[in-house]
This record gives structure tokens, sequence and C-alpha cells, in this order.
């Protein structure tokens, strides 16, 4: 009987065939046991350990860290580090994440009458495209404000010549209002006298420095007054005068708007308003649109330089109209009901119309540094940029233009509700029929995008989707939404204007959750809360805008630009350590359970283990786990420097090649081949060979030692052979661990019997002076790796992937040789559109162009010569 001590004449309840449902369910509970050890569950705990590390070197890069406000990045949560390396779609907002939020007054169109003389970055970089009205002698000069918030120039305006002007009387309101019409507090110096402003955002601090320069100095506030230091045109010298405060309307993101009533000393009670054109000009009396035309020229042409627009009104009011507003405002705000807001604001609207035009204010919002740079590096990652901005259609593409997200030659697909065909609509009674058309006139436009887009995809030309608010609502409409989505992906560009922070909410959604990809929406305001919630990551600015959207983010940077290294360098890096790391704890558990399910089979599944418990209990707390925790903290398959040259090596991780379900079966079939290569040689060894000086063969606790030893080192070799950078702390792991296992071996068989049990001097006695137990751990170890550094080594001889081919380009240093590192970019997944590398190679095309047409040209001539 060849298994005879198993006694099946005198089986236990184990093995008792009278009852096989009960040994099947105890050997059930055997193997889960033994088993147990494929389930890496220690994974978890090695995966959160790296990922909390990975975190605190976000934290502490020095390259992400913002001297001028003195903050870090800083990362709130280590759940999404790898998601930060397979990013495939950033949603942005533009003020304060583009842009700086720093505001400066710049130009105003006052009675009809344009003022302001200096140029704008976006003129700047407008005048480099070759439609430009802006001619290079006009752009050279351009003086940095003195001021913080006002860089405005124009004799005819300063040092109060504004009082020689004929619109003079509108000019003295226009300069009130923005002195008297907002919710900053003044901050007056103790030592020098000077007055700052605390105000609500970087706008309207600028409005108030610009009234201040501009002769209308606010300096007190109080619950009922506001107080000014105005210039007298009578006296030419500044007066005080104050303005009895009543009511303040504030503004919101839905009324766009806000306005004060104020008792002047004369006691004329006034309603002073600002706010967005798209909702001002129709508040207008018909008395007070004089300047209406000349206004809306202006305010386009200061869209078109990249300025933010408000347009300023007033009225008067009679004494029974307010009184009659305030009794019914006073009991509204006092309301206890769900339509508490909407009362107040059908009142608010009540009063705020029939307004007399005074003029607009245009201030600019400057990029931050580096983010064209910042946009070209994450478009040659692949990464596709969208823009949701609540600015008018003109300012956005003008910033694109400056940022390198538009360029000149692409074609721009624009879904605008500004048409005479939608005017005609509003117009209309019939409000849901209005509705309906705009609707179908949104769906014509996006079919027509579509066809463009087919058009474009033969030609290989790129688009840019630029669309408004209005359309944008019919677009994300449950029937549309996909046929928007299909065109907007498909576009190089995409740029969402006049966006509600609700609508930035939805269309992050909607691309969440058609395209299956991963998303990262950045902002730096409370109206981005919604996007940064809905995306995948959520990236807070910590700007000047409060910390409401660092609050709802993910990960918090003070710069648009770190944006490139936190995801080119950091993602990348984490994505592929906590891939390799994954893959590496399925191998190696492989590699040691497979052990002991081929001990089963060779011991007819008596439920036998392989190991001494303690062999078994340490493996994965001990012997195995710190090179691999070492891996997922520190390895690097290329420098930061590579990273950010090679962007294109960001594509590994948005389409998830070095996790894909092919890479975990090859190290799971690695896994299998060292298991197998590790048992078969040590049982075939030792089961007939003498193992002892007497001729002793050796008994299962030297098998299982041996075969033990065996799996540590192939586990722990086959980690070495796998990182890419090695650090003194990997190797001290890596080797430290194998010798850990010699020091416990060690400690452990010097223990009694009652605790080492099979474990007891086995090293000492049986092994250590056994040749045939070295012999087989180097034998058995470079078997068992062979197999994987043969397929790495034809792998990346022939079929490199794409960082691989990097690293040879490094070690044989090429890394400058502008023709390899061409080569390497021709591997190009996505072809660039975006940014000013696709504008210089776009240009270089037509050049290209025109100099083959004109040498077709010249040989035409001769010919016909």
């Amino acid at each position: 009987m060849k298994r005879w001590y198993l006694r099946p004449d005198d089986s236990t309840v184990y093995f008792d065939p009278n009852k096989p449902e009960v040994a099947a369910l105890l050997h059930f509970l055997t193997a889960l046991m033994l088993y147990g050890y494929l389930i890496p569950i220690s994974l978890y705990v090695s995966i959160e350990i790296v990922k909390v590390l990975q975190s605190i070197f976000i934290n502490q890069d020095v390259q992400m860290y913002y001297a001028e406000t003195d903050r870090p990045a800083h990362a709130r949560t280590s759940n999404l580090n790898e998601e930060l390396g397979q990013v495939d779609t950033i949603l942005s907002d533009k003020t304060g994440t583009l842009t700086c939020n720093s505001m400066e007054f710049i130009k105003c169109s006052i009675g009809g009458v344009a003022y302001g003389r200096t140029v704008t970055e976006v003129e700047r970089a407008l005048s480099k495209r070759k439609d430009s009205p802006f001619g290079p002698k006009s752009i050279n000069n351009v003086a940095k404000p003195s001021i913080k918030g006002f860089n405005f120039t124009d004799e005819r305006m300063m040092n109060g010549n504004w009082v020689r002007e004929p619109n003079a009387n509108v000019i003295h309101n226009f300069l009130t209002l923005l002195a008297v019409c907002h919710t900053a507090i003044p901050e007056v110096d103790e030592v020098t006298g000077k007055v700052s402003y605390e105000a609500e955002s970087p706008d309207e601090a600028a409005f108030v420095i610009a009234a201040r320069e501009l002769g209308f100095e606010f300096y007190e506030r109080t619950h009922t007054a506001i107080s000014l230091r105005e210039f007298d045109p009578r006296s030419g010298r500044k007066i005080e005068r104050s303005y009895k405060l009543l009511n303040v309307l504030e503004f919101n993101s839905a009324r766009k708007r806000m306005s004060v009533i104020v008792r002047d000393e004369e006691g004329k009670l006034l309603l002073l308003s600002k706010g967005a054109d798209s909702v001002m000009f129709e508040r207008l009396a018909s008395n007070g649109r004089e300047f209406e035309e000349k206004t809306k020229e202006h305010i386009s042409i200061y869209a078109d330089s990249g300025l933010r627009t408000l347009i300023l009104a007033y009225r008067e009011l009679n004494e029974e109209e307010y009184n009659q507003f305030n009794i019914e405002f006073t009991e509204a705000k006092n309301l206890v009901s769900a339509d508490q807001e909407q009362i107040v604001e059908e009142i608010v609207n009540n009063m705020e119309k029939d307004l007399i035009l005074l003029g607009a204010t245009a201030v600019e919002d400057k990029l931050q540094d580096g983010v064209p740079e910042c946009i070209d590096k994450l478009a040659q990652a692949g990464i596709k940029l969208w823009v949701l901005t609540g600015d008018k259609m003109e300012t956005a593409i003008n910033i694109g233009f400056a940022c390198s997200l538009l360029r000149q030659g692409m074609t721009q697909i624009i879904i605008s509700s500004d048409t005479p065909e939608t005017k005609t609509l509003e117009k209309m009674e019939d409000k849901s029929a209005a509705d309906a058309a705009m609707k179908a006139s949104v769906v014509r436009q996006i079919q027509g995008g579509k066809k463009l887009l087919s058009t474009s995809d033969e030609n290989s030309e790129a688009l840019a989707l630029i669309i408004d608010g209005k359309s944008l609502t019919h677009a994300l409409e449950d029937d549309v939404k996909d046929l928007f989505l299909e065109l907007a992906v498909g576009c190089a560009s995409v740029i969402c204007c006049r966006s509600s922070p609700k609508q930035k909410a939805l269309v992050t959604r909607l691309v969440k959750n058609k395209t299956g990809s991963t998303t990262l929406a950045i902002g730096d305001g409370a109206n981005d809360v919604g996007m940064l919630q809905e995306a995948d990551i959520g990236i807070g600015i910590s700007g000047v805008e409060g910390m409401q959207a660092v609050m709802s983010s993910d990960i918090a940077i003070a710069q648009f630009r770190f944006l490139e290294r936190l995801l080119l360098v950091h993602g990348h890096w984490c994505y592929r350590r906590i891939s390799s790391m994954i893959c590496y704890f399925f191998y190696k558990n492989i590699a040691f359970g497979f052990t002991l399910f081929f001990f089963e089979m060779y011991a007819s599944f008596s439920g036998q283990a392989a190991y001494n418990d303690w062999f078994m209990s340490l493996y994965n707390v001990f012997f195995t786990s710190l090179p691999v925790i070492a891996l997922g903290v520190f390895d690097q398959d290329v420098s930061s420097k590579i990273c950010l040259k090679f962007p294109l090596l960001y594509q590994e991780g948005v389409q998830n090649i070095l996790f894909s379900w092919k890479r975990i079966a090859g190290w799971m079939f690695n896994g299998v081949a060292s298991s197998a290569i590790i048992f078969f040689f040590c049982i075939n060894t030792l089961q007939h060979q003498a193992f002892r000086k007497g001729g002793e063969v050796g008994e299962m606790e030297v098998l299982g030692a041996t075969m033990y030893t065996c799996v540590v080192w192939v586990v722990n070799c086959q980690m070495a052979l796998s990182i890419s950078y090695f650090t003194y702390i990997q190797h001290i792991f890596i080797w430290g661990s194998i010798a850990l296992w010699y020091i416990f071996l060690l400690a452990y068989g010097a223990m009694t019997p009652t605790f080492s049990t099979t474990a007891y001097k086995v090293f000492i006695e049986a092994l250590a002076p056994a040749p045939s137990y070295w012999l087989i751990t180097l034998l058995v170890l470079v078997a068992a790796l062979l197999p994987y550094f043969t397929y790495a080594s034809i792998q990346m001889r022939f079929f490199p992937m794409f960082h691989q081919m990097i690293q040879w380009i490094r070690k044989d240093g090429q890394t400058n040789d502008p023709e390899y590192c061409n080569v390497v970019r021709q591997r190009s997944i996505r072809h660039n559109t975006v940014g000013f590398t696709a504008r210089l190679e776009a240009s270089k095309r037509f050049e290209g162009s025109r100099r083959m047409e004109a040498s077709f040209h010249i040989e035409g001539r001769a010919v016909y010569q």
C-alpha cells in the first residue's frame, strides 16, 4: 500500500468513508486555513502604508511649494494616488485657476467714451496672430502697475482732469457708484493714514481702489452709512460726503448683479447697481439707453482683450416707491417658508428696473505663471482639457489663445444663443414654444459640428468646441447630452462660457459617467465645489477666493502650473508603484501558496502542512513585507526630469498598461512556475538523496525548511530584478529580509521543543552542516528566476514599452540628442493638437506648404516659358 501511513483501515472522522459529508466539510476548513495565504490580506495594510508615505512625499515636494503665499501642496486624502496617473480629462475653472484672480482695473467706458490705454496680456498674445489689430509698437511699452489692483493710464481721467470732459456729470455718477456700491471694509493704517480694503472678491477691491485713485476715496463704513472723500468739481478739492445706506441687494451667481439703495446728503434716494451685461441691459429704461450701442461696442472690444466687464447703472427713487419696497422687502426677509428666497427675488427684481446706463468697467485677471507651458505638457501627455467659466464667450476665447488652449488655424465650433434667430425666439410670449425652438436650434448646431468633426477626422484637423450657458442648458438635457458629449469628446479643446456652478457639476458628471475615464476637476472658489465633488479627483487652488474649494478637494495646490508635476511625475510614479506592488504581491503569495498546494497533492490531501506554523504566519509579516513597501514608496522607472521631458510616458497610466489583466495573469503564471520549480526541485533532490553525514535522508522538517528558504530567496531576488531604481533602503530591506529568515531560524530553533516544535535546532543540526542545503538553495534560485529573466530580456530588447525605450536612451546618454528623442516621441498615441508645441508644429506645416506651393509655382512658370 503506497500511502500506508494514512491508515485507511483505521480512519479518523477526517477520512471516514462512512461519513463523506463530514469529512468533506472538515477538509474544506483545513484547506481554507492552508490556502488562505493565497489571499493577500496583508496587501491592504501595505497599500495603506504606501499611500500615506506617497502623500507625505507629495506634501514635501519643494517643486510644488509656492513661496509667495507660503503654501505647499497638500494631499488631503491618500486614496487617489494611483488615479493621479490615470487622468484622461481635466475640467478647469478659469478665474483664479488659470488666471491669478488678482484683478487690475484697466479700462472703462463712461457715457459712450472709452478710457484707458494700458495694453493687456491677451492683447500682447493677440499681437502674435496674423489678424491682430495690435502692432509691435503698441505692445512694447507696457508699464508695471505701481498700485495693486489699479493699472489704469489715461491723462483724460487722472489727476482730476475728468472734470474737463464733456460728460463730466456722468463720470461723477460713475465714480460715485464705484465708491458706494460694494460690501468692502476699509482698513486705515494709523501710522501712514493709508486706506486698504477687505473685499468679498478681487473685482470689488479693484473697483474701490480705482475710485480712490480717481478721486473718490471710500474711507469709512458703518451699518448705516458709507463715507467718502470726493473730488468736488466746483472747488477743485476733496470734500467729505456721507451716504446713508438703506439696503444692500447682494450678489449671487443666479442674479449676476448687486445693488445698494442709499440716500445722499441732499436727500435723494438712489438705487446704484452693477452686474453682468446679460442681465443689466434688459433692465435699462427707455430713456436710459443713450450710450447703449457705444457701450456694447466697447464691451465687445474689452472682451476681445481678455477683460472681465461689468455694467454700471442707477436710477432715482421717490419716497413712496421706496417705502412700499422696504415694507415688502422686510416682510419677505422675515418669512419662514420654502419659497422665501423666490419671494425676495421677485420683490428685488421689481425694484431693479428702469435703470439709467452710466458705463462699463473692464478689469484684467492675468494668467498665472507657467500656465501655457503646463497646458502644453498636459496636451503632450494626451490629457484633454475642458475650461468651464462664467466669463463672456469673447473673453474665454481670447484667454484660450493666450494660454495656447486655442491656436490660429484651429476650426472653432461655436454653439451660441446670441444669434438673430434666438433673439427673435426670446421675444416670443409663449415661453415653452420659445424653449423648444431654442433647443431645436442647439441640436442643429451640434449636428452641424458633428459633420465638421467627421470631415476633420479625414483631414486630421483640430477642432475647438465653444458653447455658452444658455445653449449648454439644452445640451445637457437627457435626450441631447449624448449627442453633445460625442461632439465634445472629438474636439481638441472645449470651452463652456457663462456656465453656472450647477452646469459645471453636470458637465463633469456627464464626462465621468459616459466616458468611463478618470476625470479631474480643478478650481479655486465656492462656485467650483460641485464640480470638484463630481469629478473622480478634485484639485483645489488655495488662492484668494477663500478655502471652500480646498476644503472640498482631494488635493490642494497653490498654482495651476503645479498640476504638471503632480500628474506627470507623482501621478505616474504612484500609478506605476502601486500597480507593480499589487502584481508582485500576487506573485509572492502564489509562489508561497502553491508550494503548499503541491505538497498537499504529494501527501494525498491529508491536510498536513509543509511548513511550521510560525513559518507560515510570518511570511507576509517579516520576510517579504518590507521590500514590497519600499517598492511602493521609492521605485522610479525614470527620474522626474525625464517624466517632464517625455510627457507621453503618462499614457501608460491612462491606458492602464501596467495593471491590465494580461500583466496580472503574467505575474500569477510566474508565481505558479516559481512554486513548481521550488517544490519539485526540492522534493526530488531530498527524497532519495543522503542529507546528513550519517547517510540519512532529509525528513519532512528538513524539506519544509529547505523549501521555505528557497521561497524567501526567490521572491526577494525577484523583487531585486523588478526594481528600476535602487536606494540604500531597498538594499537593506531585500537582503535584510533574507538575513532575518536565518536569524529567526536560529533563534526559534534554539527554543525548547515545546515552542519551536518541528523547527527545534533544525538549522544548526541539520541544514547548516549539509552542503546539499546550500547547493539546492543556489540552484533553485537560479532555476526559478531564469524564466522571468529570459522573458524580461527578450521583451526589453525586441518589444520595449515606452518607459523602457526611455531607459535605453538614458543609459546610452542620448536623452539630450534631439534625433533620439524625436524617434521616441514619434510613438505618440495621440496626435498633439493643443498647446504652443502644437501651434509651432502647425505653423511649420503651414510654412512648409507655402514653400511647396511657391516651388511648384516657380517650376510651372519655368516649364511654361
